[in-house]
């Protein structure tokens, strides 16, 4: 398959970040990836279709949403929206503006954590997104380069408060790092992605963490957020999304080889989990693909 889009982003080694503000009242930017971080913002955007790797999203009124992640395919496409003024804010910025001895300090925790999510997308929350509206709304039009970049800071910090930020991509889409969780935790997500194309039952893995079944599901969950049969399914419907992206494989190859053992299932499962079927998924992506 054609790889996707790369963008080459405006910013140079002497700047902090880049700031563009757009009014528009269509989206015809393809799915394509950068390996700088990105935080873009949407006004009057309810009915745009956001697509984050195997995430596809129709967003409200305001949008907010945050990438991290290097080679994460995105883009926000038309889909439904009728409004005539959109408004779009996009502030790219290099992975080095906080370098990693300065987030390793207790007081940039928050972010540190909040970059580690967002290597999925990352998007919040309409409180979170009010609190930052004012600074959002006046950072392009500030002259003072100095200014921008503590508003920025701000912006950055109150974003990392959110609990109600939640990641979009699965782990196996966007190729992430298991992270840094419980030692036990990682233990079963690590033999779950060597595994995936088996059977895995709920007893092989409460045994590797030397749990009862009914405790390790309630850890798992508690740590997670998902309970391990969920885990797995996504696990498996993240690979099988990277390759309806990536390859040519047919739809039922890469149903077997992604551990489901009924092709029936398998499409009813992605399109219940993903929102559209595996070929509509892949037809998707096929068509915005720029050939380069």
């Amino acid at each position: 398959m054609a790889k996707v889009l790369r963008e080459i982003t405006s910013i140079t080694d002497n700047d902090c970040f880049y700031i563009v503000e757009r009014h528009k009242s269509e989206f015809t930017w393809p799915i394509h990836c950068h390996e700088v971080f990105e935080l873009n913002f949407i006004e009057r955007g309810r009915g745009v279709r956001r697509v984050v790797g195997d995430s596809i999203e129709e967003i409200g009124d305001f949008e907010l949403t945050l990438i991290t992640g290097d080679g994460l395919e995105h883009a926000w496409e038309q889909g439904i929206c009728k409004e005539s003024d959109i408004r779009e804010i996009t502030i790219q910025f290099s992975p080095g503006l906080l370098d990693a001895k300065l987030l390793a300090r207790n007081q940039f925790a928050s972010i540190r954590k909040m970059f580690d999510r967002a290597r999925m997308g990352l998007t919040f929350s309409m409180p979170a997104i009010m609190r930052v509206y004012c600074l959002l709304d006046t950072l392009a039009s500030k002259e003072e380069r100095m200014d921008q970049f503590l508003d920025m800071l701000k912006i950055l910090f109150e974003l990392s408060q959110d609990a109600g930020a939640r990641t979009l991509a699965s782990h196996s889409f966007a190729k992430s790092d298991i992270g840094r969780e419980s030692r036990r935790v990682n233990k079963v997500k690590e033999y779950i992605s060597q595994h995936y194309t088996e059977e895995i039952k709920l007893d092989d893995l409460a045994a590797l963490v030397a749990m009862a079944p009914t405790a390790f599901s309630r850890f798992f969950k508690q740590h997670t957020g998902r309970g391990p049969v969920d885990y797995i399914i996504d696990v498996r419907l993240g690979i099988a999304a990277r390759m309806l992206v990536d390859t040519t494989t047919s739809v039922s190859e890469i149903c077997y080889a992604c551990g489901f053992n009924n092709l029936s299932n398998f499409n009813r499962t992605f399109k219940a989990r993903r929102g559209y079927t595996p070929r509509d998924f892949r037809a998707l992506f096929t068509k915005n693909r720029i050939y380069i």
